[in-house]
């Protein structure tokens, strides 16, 4: 009986963190002799506690380790921002050697992306073998409830997992709850198009279940909604379509028609609109504020009101002078390269006499989100809402930003790519240009129809590497479009056809699972 309490335990300790004193009445009133089985899963309260912490083991997952999503989605992308030597090697993912033990034994590790999977499971099981009368705390409509506590938790498994396979390609595949993890099957490594089939039916399904708006205002964008599974499939369609084969740059027009269709619906009835630049940095903070961003889709909430900031969140790695956080120095580990500048926001331009290349400095992106400029080590302030734990001696500094997943604008921005996978140029220089008058850009810094696809597609990354900075979505961005070449010198063509963006598996996983075989790249390396 012993091995069966430890799923419920996680989820009651979930329950604990979230709910604070009220926990040690529900310990308390819980028999001795009861397993946590019995005792919970017996009202909404249980159901939306549980819900609350399987999204508290996502926002653990992608920030632990030096905060994996976003060294998985832009670190390793090497020339958007540089890590500086501190002992433990994480510099050496930017020269693309995964191979440093303090990093396989970290970010090889995918532990907590199945604790999060484990607990979807958990909750999708007990929703479809649960009763009106477990329930009976609901004043509103019972099967509506059910309806968006498995919705989410579809969302939670399907993104999950999407994130997965964008890092490790092949993994082990787990859509069952298994009351007693001991006797849960050792599986091997289920290919990644398999895996995509899940994800696109979860999703699908999650969008089935769910609402486009939020009953509850403090929900919105922090919770999924059907809005947050048809960006999840957008951004799927995208990866299914030009990665499935990686010795190809034609992608599958299937997808590629799957993922217009569904980022059309999502932006015409998901009532997402952009952000006033004038209150630029609304965007990044969070849901409760005097402004509070249209753009957000889905995102992790770490508003430090409700003592939920991050102490570790990337926003500080960055962040220097006494300006920003009182006690910092002049110097930061993580810096905004030259080349980052070079690369996205140099423009040519005719001044008349000669051709030159002048950085648009115009742009409110380059004004807003980046500061010391000038110096050898530029500094990025995209996520610089800082609270002091202690006030008084302004000590302790936490940051109060989400973590945004999914946005307008990245919406806005991916119906250009799938306009150039379609050859429609003209639509792509609408939406780039668009996108570049909004932001405040040298009017000069515009693309017309004398580019060809392959220019506009260089020009469609760069402006997704100004508008997305330091959003996980870069190194991704540049895999799916075929650009790696341009931006990260250690991805040659031949390493990127036999995976080698891919990350190796900690090996000390294959001492709990005897079916486990390392990424094929990483064979005979580590």
């Amino acid at each position: 009986m012993k091995r069966s309490l430890s799923i419920y335990t996680l989820a009651i300790l979930l329950v604990c963190v979230l709910a604070g004193s009220a926990c040690k009445k529900i310990l308390e009133q819980t028999p001795k002799n009861s397993t946590y089985g019995e005792v919970f899963w017996k009202s909404a309260r249980d159901y939306s506690g549980a819900m609350a912490g399987n999204y508290a083991l996502l926002r653990d997952a992608l920030t632990d380790k030096n905060n994996r999503y976003y060294m998985y989605g832009d670190a390793i992308a090497k020339n958007y921002f540089t890590i500086k030597y501190n002992g433990d090697g994480l510099e050496g993912i930017q020269n693309g050697d995964f191979t440093f033990k303090y990093n396989l034994n970290s970010l090889g590790d995918w532990t907590k992306f199945f604790k999060t999977i484990t607990m979807s499971n958990l909750i999708i099981d007990k929703v479809n073998k649960s009763t009106d009368a477990d329930f009976s705390d609901l004043t509103s409509d019972i099967q509506q409830f059910k309806n968006k506590i498995k919705g989410q938790a579809l969302f939670l498994r399907a993104f999950t997992y999407f994130e997965m396979t964008r890092v490790w390609g092949d993994v082990p595949m787990v859509i069952e709850s298994y009351e007693d993890p001991l006797t849960a099957p050792q599986l091997p490594r289920t290919p990644a198009v398999d895996v995509w089939k899940q994800i696109e039916k979860d999703a699908k399904e999650a969008a089935a279940l769910l609402e486009w708006g939020y009953a509850v205002k403090q929900e919105r964008a922090v919770t999924a909604n059907r809005g947050a599974a048809y960006a999840l499939l957008t951004h799927l369609y995208l990866w299914r379509a030009t990665m499935s084969n990686l010795n190809s740059t034609v992608p599958n027009p299937v997808d590629v028609n799957n993922a217009d269709t569904t980022v059309t619906k999502l932006l015409a009835q998901g009532g997402y609109t952009y952000t006033d630049t004038t209150n630029y940095y609304m965007t990044f903070i969070g849901r409760n504020n005097t402004v509070t961003s249209s753009e957000g889709i889905f995102q992790l909430y770490m508003d430090d009101r409700t003592q939920e900031g991050s102490k570790y969140h990337i926003g500080l790695e960055f962040l220097r002078g006494e300006e920003y956080v009182d006690y910092f120095g002049n110097s930061a580990r993580f810096w905004v390269p030259s080349a980052y500048f070079n690369n996205n926001y140099q423009f040519w331009f005719w001044n008349g006499s000669d051709w030159v290349r002048p950085l648009d400095t115009m742009d409110i992106r380059y004004r807003k989100n980046f500061d010391y400029v000038n110096s050898t080590e530029p500094m990025c302030r995209k996520y610089s809402n800082v609270v002091y734990r202690n006030p008084g001696q302004s000590l302790d500094a936490y940051l109060s930003n989400d973590m945004i997943i999914f946005r307008y604008a990245d919406m806005k921005l991916l119906q250009a790519e799938i306009a150039l996978y379609k050859n429609d140029l003209p639509t792509a220089i609408q939406i780039i240009n668009d996108n570049r008058e909004r932001n405040g850009s040298n009017p000069a810094n515009r693309v017309d129809d004398t580019y060809t696809r392959d220019d506009l597609m260089w020009e469609y990354v760069t402006e997704r590497g100004k508008e997305l900075y330091l959003e996980g979505h870069i190194y991704y961005d540049l895999l799916r479009t075929r650009k790696y070449e341009d931006f990260i010198d250690w991805l040659t063509a031949s390493r990127f056809t036999r995976g080698g963006f891919y990350w190796p598996v900690n090996p000390g996983l294959f001492k709990e699972n005897r079916f486990l075989v390392q990424t094929s790249y990483w064979l005979g390396k580590i």
